[in-house]
């Protein structure tokens, strides 16, 4: 069934609630929004692409999941509490099955971290979707990417390069994203690659322990490296350190993820800095938000990124991260 623009917007509105923070939702020309009182808003946008950002044959419930995971995680980065969304759609033609099943992934999420859609747009285009979230933070509380020390320890949460493995498996038809992989190791990939785990609690956790703090969608040292920029320090990151991946080693990938899990992106994973002396807490922090949290290396003065191998010696990646001029996976 083929719905006009009206059609499709109220579609989406009825899986949409009232809250006493949202003085107007969707229906008018603007949202009117009550931050809390002592709260600086967080706002980040991100657009996704069919054929840039995702496979074109992606299931609509997956984009629909991916689309605000990907925003979720920014807020995670600044340690913000996800509050309110604006959707713009992009559509090849005005499906009510496609945006019935968009929605089957988009609103779980959505509901999960207490985050409300309150408006947005569609348009007849290629398929895009673009997502702007807003959430609340204590003022003064923000994580943010220019607060690394010198001395201070590397983390990471989750596998890093899970995602990208995913991806170099569909790029060699090895596995097939638009529906569930048979074996468990490859649909714990697939997964990881469709529908990443926004660091939402973990995000909140780090108030006040965290250094600085970037969320890893383009790679782990080309995002590590946004931090160092930002703080004017330098990172030594220990491949010995990095975590394994149990899905790669039962799959037999464990060679192609080792190449991948410093350069490969889309993991959302959080990288963050924080003083030696707070490893014990992050450790019950970890515990706290069922999370695993990995020491990977640590801040130094000068600038730039480096992984040292076990040998001492320093490895140069071959991919330093996601190109989004280029086609999805290139």
């Amino acid at each position: 069934m083929s719905l006009d623009e009206f059609g499709l917007i109220e579609r989406i509105r009825r899986r949409t609630a009232a809250r006493a923070d949202i003085v107007l939702g969707i229906g008018d020309d603007a949202a009117l929004l009550q931050p809390a009182a002592g709260q600086q808003l967080v706002v980040t946008t991100d657009t996704l692409n069919s054929g840039v950002h995702f496979p074109a044959e992606t299931p609509p419930a997956d984009i629909g999941w991916k689309a605000l995971a990907v925003n979720l995680s920014d807020l995670a980065s600044m340690g913000a509490q996800p509050a309110w969304c604006s959707l713009s759609l992009s559509l090849p033609d005005a499906s009510a099955q496609w945006v019935d099943q968009f929605a089957e992934g988009f609103f779980p999420l959505a509901d999960l971290h207490g985050i409300a859609l309150i408006g947005g747009d569609t348009t007849r285009g290629p398929l895009s979707i673009s997502i702007t979230a807003m959430g609340q933070v204590t003022a003064g509380q923000a994580l943010r990417r220019d607060g690394a020390q010198v001395g201070d320890d590397i983390w990471v949460s989750g596998v890093p390069g899970e995602a990208g493995l995913a991806l170099a498996l569909w790029q060699q038809q090895a596995l097939d994203v638009s529906r569930s992989a048979g074996d468990a190791a490859l649909e714990h990939l697939r997964l990881r690659l469709a529908r990443p785990t926004p660091r939402v609690e973990l995000g909140l956790a780090l108030q006040g322990l965290a250094t600085a703090a970037v969320d890893v969608s383009d790679g782990l040292l080309a995002d590590l490296g946004h931090i160092c920029a930002r703080s004017g320090v330098a990172a030594d990151v220990l491949e010995a350190a990095l975590p394994a991946s149990p899905a790669a080693e039962q799959a037999g990938l464990c060679k192609s993820f080792t190449t991948l899990r410093i350069g490969a992106g889309d993991d959302y994973e959080l990288c963050f800095t924080a003083p030696p002396a707070l490893r014990q807490v992050l450790h019950e922090t970890m515990a706290s938000v069922a999370v695993p949290l990995t020491r990977i290396g640590y801040i130094r003065a000068g600038t730039g990124v480096q992984v040292i191998n076990q040998e001492g010696g320093v490895l140069v990646a071959s991919r330093q991260g996601y190109n989004h001029f280029s086609s999805f996976g290139a």
